[in-house]
């Protein structure tokens, strides 16, 4: 993990909706037609464009991502990703997880977007352990950034709704921070 990749990554407390990026990330169902949490706030936010657009897409498997223009939001773009339900982390959802994040990225780079922000995927409704799901965030996206097919994005923010759900990111970050230096020396 590249020093680099580190710092491209930065966490916030905010509202996705607002932020003026090149894509933010909708934490979708398979049907990308809308739902509660994240989904039904971007939904709201974007206007009847997007679902219009997300109908022409005829839905998204778990761990896939597919992009549509951002209509009424000050993002470009939006990503829409589906993350796992979680079970009990024995029925592939780590690696679905890890595939949203990665979809997401690469679908960001096929479009030559400079900046994406991403919502906490899969732990709101879907269940999954904030403390899981921030590691296996922070780690998919480190490593997609650090594998030298591009320097893009840029930028990568992730935008948590509460402390609650920014804490855990933080302490994952901090925990790939404190690995890069350790294997440096």
């Amino acid at each position: 993990m590249q020093n680099t990749a580190l710092t491209r990554i930065r966490l916030e407390i905010g509202d996705i909706t607002k932020l003026g990026v090149d894509a933010i990330v909708n934490a979708a169902n398979e049907s990308l037609l809308g739902g509660g949490g994240v989904d039904g706030a971007i939904h709201r936010a974007a206007g009847p464009g997007l679902l219009a657009a997300c109908r022409k897409l005829g839905g998204c498997p778990t761990g896939e991502a597919r992009i549509t223009g951002g209509y009424q939001l000050p993002a470009k773009h939006v990503i829409h990703t589906v993350g796992p339900i979680y079970r009990d982390g024995k029925h592939g959802e780590p690696a679905l997880l890890a595939s949203a994040y990665a979809s997401s990225l690469r679908l960001a780079r096929e479009h030559a977007l400079r900046s994406v922000a991403f919502p906490a995927i899969s732990c709101g409704v879907y269940g999954y352990p904030l403390d899981d799901a921030a590691r296996i965030a922070l780690e998919t996206t480190v490593r997609v950034l650090s594998d030298g097919t591009c320097d893009l994005p840029v930028e990568v923010r992730f935008v948590l709704f509460s402390e609650h759900t920014h804490s855990p990111f933080a302490r994952a970050l901090e925990a790939l921070r404190t690995r890069e230096e350790t294997s440096r020396r």
